[in-house]
């Protein structure tokens, strides 16, 4: 899923990585004179550090000139080089494989730190050095092993040391994609880690190398012509603590007292090594424990990510994780049309009596301004929902289908309906799973402006778009309050972050910058045309999840009439210019054209009525006008 820049970046990345890996496979054996192992080594490297694995081989190992390898590769840091990469290419393979393995079955991030490490330390051990090296190293394969165990400890403790931390915080942090293997940004927090581990181990190689205790670059001589020919015995001696070519002709570092080798280490130099080594190695798998929960899985978390500067800590839950986690684009089954507009009447099917309403909840992507699209959840692929117009004691049926990708209900927001058809998921019903459906049944027994929404996960779902009004006329029209004009205005918060949409919440990082009326921050909001004397009736909903909204109208007072779908009597009535719109709220309020002008209605929180900050034609966000004629 591309979701970020840096997307892009990995996949050039990768190509890079391709590119270069080829390069270095192509010259090492086109001839490069060392040992097969080494030109694998050098390649596996190159695959998963790109550029950088091909950097060191052009610095480090490609011959110059014909001839001049064994000279070329003689200073030290070159053969520390060599012992890294073979280090690196046996222990990184197996760490990647397990982190495939144990990403796939769920396993959390704790057992997989050391899973890793296992698999890592095994693969170099017993495949990488005693294996592929035995016929360098002479001996039988089991003294391979014992000889190769504590060098290699002391380089896996050190290469995992810089990879386990570099995995932890990164795959745990707030992209959790990278912890899934299907994910680009999984691979890349893999090649970053190797590039980590490399250098954590790099030094501890070259003090090993220094002290014929590992392998360093090798030179393989040329098939000898003749006897007594200039290269027959590989040319040159080992440095730095090896002495002579092995007896199969590679000259260079031997291992472990393998042949021709001179270990100089002492006991309490290799167990100091080891302590130390270890102690990184622990320190690195379990501080990140204190940031980051590793107790969580990637299967736990789906891949979430995080808003910025959300505060996480190693207790958060996965289930919070997802509920404020962004929308995944690739979720996005339907494109709103830019001009498009939600709270659009339904009209219902007549059955038996009963009127019949037809509501799916998917995901979209919609058009809060004409350049700004969010990622949403919406009934009838529209935001806000279809506006459900019914008539005190009607019979209802709402046939409802679920295609968002988790489970959701419906809750009728004021209304006295049967238990069962109230909604709360787990309270009055099972969640209606992805793909499920749920016929809600009931008949209205009141009248007034109301609300449906997401019962849910509502702090997601009803701050991702799933609300809709429900107007309920009297059964008996002369006790409405009546106007010139009727108009809904539905409120909403949003937070639209680095190309991704997250639910807007009053915590850490999930501070909303967009506010909506019906769907739209001004200047898309909806111009309301009237004549000088004409009423309107504004219906405020809080639909919106956080801020108490002060709602006010320029030009004059206004008459509030109904609160919370309850229509006040005559004397309860009276005149304001705001009304305080909490969520959940509603208030219906009657204002007189006195005179002509374009007259605003708007959020008195100034920030409310900007677009992430910014005045666009003179306000945002929660903003529309009455345009009066004379």
């Amino acid at each position: 899923m591309i979701a970020f820049p840096y997307d892009y970046y990995l996949i050039g990345w990768f190509v890079l990585a391709a590119a270069a890996t080829a390069y270095v496979a192509y010259d090492q054996f086109a001839g490069n004179p060392e040992p097969t192992v080494m030109k694998c080594g050098f390649i596996l490297v190159t695959l998963y550090m790109g550029p950088f694995g091909l950097l060191l081989y052009v610095l480090a190992d490609k011959e110059p000139r014909p001839g001049e390898h064994e000279k070329f590769t003689s200073p030290l840091w070159k053969q520390g080089v060599g012992s890294t990469i073979h280090c690196v290419a046996g222990d990184a393979t197996g760490i990647i494989l397990a982190a495939v393995v144990t990403a796939s079955l769920g396993l959390p991030m704790w057992i997989d730190l050391i899973v890793e490490y296992v698999a890592g330390f095994s693969f170099g051990l017993f495949i990488f050095q005693s294996l592929f090296m035995k016929r360098i190293m002479g001996g039988t394969y089991w003294q391979n092993v014992k000889m190769s165990f504590m060098p290699e400890f002391i380089s896996m403790n050190a290469m995992m040391a810089g990879m386990a931390p570099t995995m932890s915080l990164l795959m745990m942090g707030r992209d959790m994609r990278a912890m899934d293997p299907f994910e680009l940004v999984f691979w890349g927090v893999m090649s970053f880690g190797v590039m980590v581990g490399f250098a954590t181990a790099y030094p501890f190689n070259v003090w090993m190398v220094k002290k014929g205790i590992k392998h360093g670059l090798m030179t393989e001589p040329p098939k000898p012509q003749k006897h007594g020919s200039g290269h027959q015995d590989g040319g040159r001696g080992a440095q730095h603590g090896a002495e002579g070519p092995d007896d199969h002709g590679a000259s260079g570092h031997g291992s472990h007292g393998g042949h021709g080798m001179k270990p100089e280490a002492t006991t309490p130099q290799l167990a100091a090594l080891a302590g130390v080594t270890g102690f990184l190695l622990i320190s690195g798998m379990v501080l990140p424990g204190f940031s980051v929960n590793l107790r969580l899985s990637a299967r736990d978390v789906q891949g979430a990510i995080m808003p910025p500067g959300m505060i996480k800590t190693f207790d958060l839950p996965a289930e919070a994780m997802k509920d404020m986690a962004a929308v995944p684009p690739r979720q996005v089954s339907y494109d709103a049309p830019a001009d498009a507009r939600g709270d659009r009447a339904l009209e219902p099917r007549i059955e038996n009596g009963l009127k019949v309403f037809d509501i799916e909840a998917s995901v979209i992507r919609w058009h809060i301004l004409p350049d700004v699209a969010v990622e949403a959840y919406a009934y009838n692929r529209q935001i806000p929902g279809p506006r459900l117009e019914l008539t005190e004691g009607d019979h209802v049926r709402i046939n409802f289908h679920n295609s968002l990708p988790e489970s959701t209900t419906v809750h009728w927001h004021g209304l006295i309906v049967p238990n069962e058809m109230d909604g709360p998921a787990e309270i009055t019903q099972k969640p209606i799973p992805s793909g499920g459906s749920y016929t809600y049944e009931y008949t209205v027994g009141q009248h007034g402006t109301y609300f449906y929404h997401s019962h849910d996960h509502p702090d997601r779902q009803q701050a991702l778009g799933l609300y809709g009004a429900l107007l309920i006329a009297p059964k008996d029209p002369s006790t409405e309050v009546r106007a010139d004009v009727d108009y809904t205005i539905q409120l909403q918060e949003w937070l639209k972050r680095e190309w991704l949409t997250y639910p807007a919440m009053l915590m850490e990082g999930e501070i909303p910058n967009y506010f909506t009326i019906n769907g739209k921050a001004y200047p898309s909001t909806d111009t309301i045309p009237m004549k000088v004397g004409q009423t309107v009736k504004l219906r405020f909903i809080g639909t919106n999840n956080n801020f108490v909204h002060p709602m006010h109208v320029h030009g004059g007072p206004f008459e509030v009439v109904a609160v919370d779908g309850v229509t006040l009597q005559d004397s309860a009535r009276y005149q304001a210019d705001t009304v305080n719109v909490g969520p959940g709220q509603r208030y219906d309020v009657i204002w007189t054209a006195r005179k002509p002008g374009k007259w605003l209605v708007h959020c008195h929180i100034p920030h409310h009525t900007a677009n992430n900050n910014v005045e666009q034609k003179g306000g945002g966000g929660l903003m529309l006008v009455l345009d009066v004629q004379s």
